[in-house]
């Protein structure tokens, strides 16, 4: 993949993923597993 994110944008990125890291980690070994994904909350 390629492309740029603002800086405000990239911290924003940063925030969600680490107030969902385990949601994340779970949906990575699903995805692995070929099974389906869990929506995961938009940052508020």
């Amino acid at each position: 993949m390629q492309g740029n994110l603002s800086a405000r944008v990239f911290s924003l990125v940063k925030e969600w993923a680490l107030e969902h890291q385990d949601e994340l980690l779970a949906n990575w070994e699903r995805a692995r597993q070929s099974e389906p994904l869990e929506p995961i909350a938009p940052l508020e």
